[in-house]
């Protein structure tokens, strides 16, 4: 778990952190595929897909004594996973670790940072999705407080991508999480 007493903080990213949102895609999805998970590639989201994450969301840095270790993205609607819903939650995408600084537990600091933003925003639900053949994930998702909600076969992919199935998970928040 992460030390409270370390300098970890988040921060909303800006248009000078593209290059390290990349990086930090593109060593996640490396890890992936080293680790046998098939999901992400690297070079599937350039700086151009973050620059739109931020004018139509939130995408948020986690840093650690200056460095970038992690990131998030926060939507505010999320129709091709969940179809047109009421405004009442924040989706989380893209959860991100630099495996080789982040420190342990960082994912779930990011979650929190997460559910701790969404809350702030008057929504009382944390919502996100992960492909469906990934049940490791899945089960890190439960183990963090997110129950399945369902499935959805064939959500629908940017660009023009083939659809792929997701399963689709929610956790119920009380008010501002602590991220540390």
């Amino acid at each position: 778990m992460i030390d409270t007493t370390a300098s970890l903080t988040f921060r909303p990213a800006d248009d000078t952190d593209l290059s390290t949102l990349v990086r930090l895609h593109d060593g996640a999805a490396r890890w992936m595929q080293q680790h046998g998970i098939d999901q992400w590639r690297p070079g599937q989201k350039d700086a151009a897909h973050f620059a739109r994450r931020m004018r139509e969301g939130e995408v948020w840095l986690a840093e650690l004594a200056g460095r970038a270790v992690g990131a998030y993205e926060l939507w505010w609607e999320d129709e091709g996973a969940w179809g047109v819903q009421p405004p009442v939650a924040g989706y989380v995408h893209r959860l991100m670790t630099d495996r080789t600084s982040a420190p342990a537990g960082l994912g779930r600091a990011l979650l929190a940072a997460a559910e701790s933003r969404i809350a702030e925003s008057g929504r009382g639900l944390a919502r996100l999705d992960c492909v469906s053949h990934n049940p490791r994930l899945r089960t890190y998702y439960e183990a963090a407080g997110y129950r399945v909600t369902g499935e959805n076969t064939a959500k629908e992919a940017p660009g023009g991508a083939p659809s792929y199935a997701v399963t689709l998970l929610e956790k119920e928040l009380s008010g501002p999480v602590s991220p540390g």
